[in-house]
């Protein structure tokens, strides 16, 4: 096997959590580009069929659950449909996230648990849920998508819960990596920086000292640019890797 043909996916089944804008949906196309099929999850079924239609005008064979991450019992029915689906399932993206920018004070209970609720617990729960699913069949790659905010306080925006969450999900990445890799199962995070999206306001005037000039290479980055990284870690690619924050900020964290 040359080395491109161990970032292949083909005859490879991944599911997207959060997959039905921005960076999930990004993701999702580079999965299927690179020959896997893809199950989108999410609570947006309009959304879900704009992304369906994109992915399957570029030959890419994708499907969406619609599903409550947060609900245990939502999350066992996306394993349940994607096997039913495909028979199999060998990478799960944990991409689905939240995000309250208020000072540490003015963060209220329900601010809090409604990050964690959906930045660590979901994440958790779908890596338990599929996790036994990898373990059982002694095989499965896990991408947690993490944040450069795991490792920095952002500014000039304060947002205590998603950092906190953040440098929650790399320590469980590290945690189920060194459970599961007797199993076959390789769990792994992806730390983005400012990435543009539709929810992002990376072009705001008001942040462009502190997330564009402050960084080194003076720019944010494309969902495009982000997309390939996932495929290296749920591909066999990174077969040595397990337990990793791949950190993809612009070179932000350097300073």
């Amino acid at each position: 096997m040359n080395a491109l043909d161990r970032f292949s996916l083909v005859d490879r089944v991944a599911v997207v959590t959060g997959g039905t804008r921005g960076l999930g949906a990004g993701f999702a196309r580079a999965l299927g580009d690179a020959g896997a099929a893809v199950v989108l999850v999410g609570r947006d079924s309009e959304a879900a069929d704009g992304v369906l239609d994109s992915l399957r005008s570029n030959d890419i064979r994708a499907d969406f659950v619609r599903a409550d991450v947060t609900v245990a019992a939502d999350v066992e029915q996306v394993l349940e449909a994607t096997l039913s689906l495909h028979g199999r399932v060998d990478v799960l993206i944990n991409n689905a996230g939240a995000c309250v920018h208020a000072p540490a004070l003015d963060v209220t209970p329900e601010d809090w648990r409604a990050v964690m609720d959906v930045n660590l617990d979901a994440v958790w729960t779908c890596s338990q849920t599929f996790g036994r699913q990898f373990v059982s069949q002694g095989s499965g790659s896990i991408v947690n998508i993490g944040s450069m905010s795991g490792f920095i306080v952002n500014r000039p925006q304060w947002q205590p819960a998603y950092n906190a969450s953040k440098a929650a999900v790399h320590h469980l990445t590290r945690s189920l990596a060194a459970e599961w890799a007797p199993h076959g199962v390789r769990v792994n995070a992806l730390a983005p920086g400012y990435i543009k999206t539709d929810m992002s306001p990376v072009d705001d005037p008001q942040f462009r000292q502190h997330w564009i000039e402050d960084a080194p290479m003076q720019r944010y980055g494309a969902v495009e640019e982000l997309a390939p990284a996932v495929v290296f870690l749920a591909s066999d690619a990174s077969s040595f890797v397990t337990g990793s924050v791949l950190v993809a900020d612009g070179g932000y964290t350097a300073f």
